[in-house]
């Protein structure tokens, strides 16, 4: 059986988020064509598709760290903040972000909330393991002497 752990996660992400467009269960909200991902980010995303790959992102997070609560993605998600002449620090990136995916990941029964967090349904699990069953097709088929992936 392929699991998340078996496949590259560039080519898993981009599979799941692909499957993700597809379904009607994510979609962005109206605000997300002019937000920004974090204080350190100057500018927002260039991707049109970018909620998707971030939805896809936390799904994954969430199945490979167990529970995990909105904070723990923060810090996940941030990144270098520079202040010119004071240094440079590490900020946590937008919380507003990952609070909206994980609602529409609950609300498409792939993610659960329990009392530390959320955690994986079993319907996610599935759904990430046949995404990654997938890819490990496709990349054994482009590339045939690839066989640990």
């Amino acid at each position: 059986m392929t699991t998340v752990y078996d496949v590259p996660p560039n080519k898993l992400i981009d599979a799941v988020a692909d499957e993700l467009k597809t379904s009607d269960m994510i979609e962005p909200p109206e605000w997300s064509r002019y937000v920004k991902t974090g204080v350190h980010k100057v500018m927002p995303p260039v991707n049109p598709d970018w909620w998707y790959v971030r939805s896809a992102s936390v799904l994954r997070r969430i199945y490979l760290d167990g529970p995990v609560g909105v904070s723990r993605l923060r810090t996940f998600y941030g990144g270098k903040y520079r202040r010119t002449t004071a240094g440079s620090s590490f900020v946590k990136g937008s919380g507003s972000i990952l609070r909206e995916v994980l609602q529409q990941l609950e609300k498409a029964g792939y993610v659960k909330k329990i009392k530390k967090g959320r955690t994986i349904t079993p319907t996610g699990q599935s759904f990430l393991d046949n995404t990654a069953h997938q890819v490990k097709l496709v990349l054994q088929e482009s590339v045939p002497e690839l066989e640990r992936y």
